[in-house]
């Protein structure tokens, strides 16, 4: 009777017993990769960390420059917002003495007994006194219709002030949440930039911050040659020349913020971004300057890279994210970057995009 049983089946159809099979054989091939390669994914070198942090900060100062337009028409909205809502405070008021004056006048004529003015002038027996009477009268009249066309005129206002108003503060809260938008992403950048440094050793660290920092980190240590070298990396080679008084008083600015740290979105004193610096500096010459990069470049003649001059601003990467204040002899001074302050650098470091003369 054995012979005659059939074979006991398997709980899965046959469908299903493929698909089972093919998950093991694939299982067991991504096990036998993984104990050849390891678990963990292979770690960046700190050439590789480098250029991945220094990508992030090329995104962070295109996302700070964004931020700081964003931050120019906010602030420009809000004042014209509070200008607007002054003026119809201002307005308003006039209003209500206006209204207080109507009332008044109101008030005169229900206490006269609400007559006509010209059959109060009738009922007068004394010619004398209603010649002095109808003089009187018609001045309250012209006074009172004044005083109801001041009215119209204060509603009038009021209201288009109250209409205005409101569109400026749809304006101040679209700019503010794009300032809000644009400060996430800058920290965001900056944030990941850090995560990627903390993969480095204390040593790589040490050699990468004096590297930025404008050092020769070959030891990661402090030494007098380091120093040196420093200090000559952060020097005039030679005195600057300006072409006019302007752009000398520019460049002294400049260079009076020399080792002051950079901090995105700052204008000054104690630190800067790249156009805060510029903007700040061309102030000290009596020069207004827009806050960014994208602005900063079409507020004066363009020049070609042949032709620059000490003060002249010269910009850097393909969307215009850099800035830096040329002093002559290729150098410029510029804020480079978080963790590296303001500095004489050449202009050959980054990728030159344009250069414009103001003053």
């Amino acid at each position: 009777m054995a012979a005659h049983r059939k074979p006991k089946q398997s709980p899965l159809g046959g469908q299903a017993a493929r698909t089972a099979a093919t998950l093991a054989l694939a299982s067991a091939a991504t096990a036998t990769v993984f104990e050849g390669s390891g678990q963990a994914a292979p770690r960046s070198t700190p050439a590789q960390v480098k250029a991945e942090v220094d990508r992030l900060y090329e995104q962070a100062e295109v996302a700070t420059e964004k931020y700081n337009g964003a931050k120019e028409k906010a602030d420009r909205a809000r004042a014209a917002f509070d200008r607007l809502r002054d003026e119809a405070a201002r307005r308003t008021e006039r209003l209500n003495r206006s209204r207080e004056a109507l009332g008044t006048v109101a008030a005169a004529q229900y206490r006269s007994g609400g007559l006509d003015p010209a059959i109060q002038l009738a009922l007068t027996s004394d010619p004398d006194q209603y010649l002095e009477r109808a003089a009187l009268a018609e001045k309250a009249g012209d006074r009172q219709a004044a005083v109801v066309s001041a009215v119209r005129r204060e509603l009038v206002a009021v209201r288009q002030l109250h209409g205005e108003s409101e569109g400026r503060l749809r304006e101040l809260k679209a700019h503010e949440a794009e300032l809000r938008r644009q400060k996430a992403t800058v920290q965001g950048k900056l944030d990941a930039a850090r995560a990627l440094l903390a993969r480095l050793t204390a040593e790589e660290r040490a050699r990468y911050e004096a590297a930025v920092a404008g050092r020769d980190g070959a030891t990661g240590h402090s030494s007098a040659a380091t120093t040196d070298r420093a200090d000559r990396a952060s020097a005039i080679r030679g005195p600057v020349t300006a072409p006019n008084t302007r752009a000398a008083e520019a460049i002294a600015f400049a260079q009076a913020q020399l080792g002051k740290p950079y901090v995105w979105g700052a204008t000054g004193p104690s630190a800067y971004d790249c156009s805060g610096l510029t903007q700040a500096a061309w102030r000290a010459a009596g020069v207004s300057l827009p806050r960014t990069t994208y602005s900063q470049i079409n507020a004066g003649r363009r020049v070609s890279r042949s032709e620059l001059a000490p003060g002249d601003l010269i910009f850097f990467y393909s969307g215009i994210s850099h800035v830096g204040l040329y002093i002559g002899g290729g150098q410029m001074i510029h804020a480079p970057r978080p963790g590296a302050p303001v500095r004489v650098a050449p202009i050959d470091e980054m990728p030159f995009a344009g250069a414009t003369r103001v003053g």
